[in-house]
């Protein structure tokens, strides 16, 4: 059976393992206050041109993501985020766990745009009763989406300015970063994510580390006291080098964008077979999530012999799946799902 449920099947990049086995006997403080976490918070803020930003390391993406909101949120204040958002669909009610609501909108492809957060504030405030229900204040985005789609500049400035003006915090999930900053299209960078977003993060779990996110605070006022937050989470890891140790890997030799590009590469082969085919998607992405739209009899066929991930019906003969690449995935297991999909 060949895998393409997700991009974390496997263990780690082998850079990884060797930085983690050379450092293995050496002892350092805990909890992410040793050499290698401050050597990698430096590489990260030079990469995002921000030596002002604090950088935090996490294991992983729901903790992140319930650490953040509940540490930027007051007890009456929701976030804002797409319907198909993570902190919606696949987090266990994590935020709603910390007592706060989310404010879930319909996305566009798994985007939300500048126009609904404006309607959804505006529509607060001018309700006489508003304290009687939760008030909006921060805004969670994914790039890439739940659906593989990524935000362009302008589309993300005009977040940005609602935001701003709206006296909005805005949160990026960047769980798949690396992809979506190396697929076609895409006119992002990390130093236009740190000046536009006030905390976001870049995922470490999905793109080659053993597990880990990077997380950057941009907004000083969400600076003060974060380590008693994380602390508070469950997300002070003792052996926090562990965590510094693999984005040093992952970024001292570009390792985090070259098997980003390489998997949406892959991902590409992919969908370009099911587009011959005939076959519609669910969306066009560009990166390493794929979701085409198969006859449910070809499914049953190449289940025999590949893993994916069944997303939803269509009608009553075929439905939606994801079909995913990561860091790992052999060229040659691509072309072999390529060459069945267009053989049943």
């Amino acid at each position: 059976m060949i895998l393409f449920n997700n991009d974390y099947s496997e263990g780690a990049h082998p850079r990884v393992l060797q930085k983690l086995a050379e450092t293995n006997l050496e002892q350092t403080e805990g909890y992410g206050a040793d050499r290698y976490c401050r050597q990698a918070a430096e590489l990260i803020k030079a990469r995002c041109r921000r030596p002002d930003a604090d950088v935090h390391f996490l294991v992983g993406g729901t903790q992140t993501n319930l650490t953040v909101i509940s540490a930027c949120l007051r007890p009456h204040q929701g976030v804002i985020a797409a319907d198909t958002g993570h902190i919606s669909t696949h987090e266990s009610g994590a935020i709603e766990a910390t007592g706060h609501k989310v404010l879930a909108l319909p996305g566009d492809g798994g985007k939300l745009t500048a126009a609904q957060i404006e309607a959804v504030v505006k529509a607060h405030y001018q309700d006489a009763a508003r304290e009687h229900t939760v008030q909006p204040k921060l805004v969670y985005i994914s790039n890439p989406t739940e659906l593989g789609t990524i935000y362009t500049k302008q589309e993300l400035t005009d977040i940005h300015r609602v935001c701003r003006d709206s006296g909005l915090i805005l949160y990026m999930d960047g769980a798949r970063l690396g992809f979506a900053l190396t697929a076609d299209g895409n006119d992002l960078d990390l130093p236009a994510i740190a000046d536009l977003c006030d905390v976001f993060y870049i995922g470490g779990t999905k793109n080659g580390a053993l597990f880990g996110e990077a997380l950057v605070i941009t907004n000083p006022a969400l600076k003060e006291d974060f380590r008693y937050i994380i602390k508070q989470k469950g997300g002070l890891l003792a052996k926090g080098r562990l965590l510094g140790l693999q984005f040093i890997a992952l970024f001292e030799e570009d390792i985090y964008f070259e098997t980003a590009r390489q998997a949406n590469r892959l991902a590409g082969i992919i969908k370009n077979a099911c587009l011959r085919k005939g076959y519609e998607l669910l969306v066009d992405a560009p990166t390493n999530q794929q979701f085409p739209i198969l006859p449910d009899r070809v499914l049953e066929k190449l289940g025999e012999h590949y893993g994916y991930t069944w997303w939803q019906r269509v009608d009553k003969d075929r439905s939606a799946v994801r079909f995913c690449t990561g860091w790992a995935t052999k060229p040659e297991d691509v072309e072999k799902l390529a060459e069945d999909i267009l053989r049943l």
